[in-house]
């Protein structure tokens, strides 16, 4: 059996483009979510499936390991960029799975074009950092998920704390 069958596909910004301009030829809404996901948690799960269920396809943008270390901190990521697009990728909700290297979202957003920009509730629709390019693209932001009450720097605390 080959696993990499039930993998959402992870894949460069060009293949990406040309599968989402694919999606949109069939009439699909296209959602684009993003995150770190450095030690994945219930959060994530909840911010992605309330994400998914905006439109008819799910596309994910990953940070880059060094987006992450300059957001997180030097000893961040935990996992490589590879190993988190493929936990990504593992949920059957997900379309696909890209990583993206700039410092922030708007490339991908003003590339893709989604009809819905997904965030978590620790934003509000106006705090949206690319809601302007969103806008301009002409999609929706919209806030998803369950209350910002997991995170895996808290989850990193509880650890550190236990040795």
């Amino acid at each position: 059996m080959n696993s990499a069958n039930f993998f959402a596909p992870i894949l460069e910004r060009n293949r990406l483009l040309a599968r989402a301009a694919i999606e949109r030829q069939k009439n699909k809404r296209i959602v684009l979510a993003n995150g770190c996901f450095d030690l994945f948690h219930v959060g994530h799960i909840r911010y992605l499936a309330g994400a998914r269920e905006l439109g008819d396809c799910l596309i994910v943008g990953i940070n880059s390991d060094e987006q992450v270390r300059k957001l997180k901190g030097e000893n961040r990521p935990f996992m490589p960029e590879q190993e988190r697009a493929e936990i990504v990728s593992a949920l059957k909700f997900v379309d696909y799975v890209t990583i993206f290297h700039e410092p922030t979202v708007e490339e991908l957003i003003r590339a893709i074009r989604p009809n819905f920009h997904a965030k978590g509730t620790d934003y509000t629709i106006e705090n949206v950092p690319e809601r302007e390019i969103v806008i301009e693209c002409g999609g929706q932001v919209a806030i998803v998920g369950d209350r910002k009450n997991h995170s895996s720097t808290d989850l990193i605390k509880i650890v550190s704390s236990e040795q």
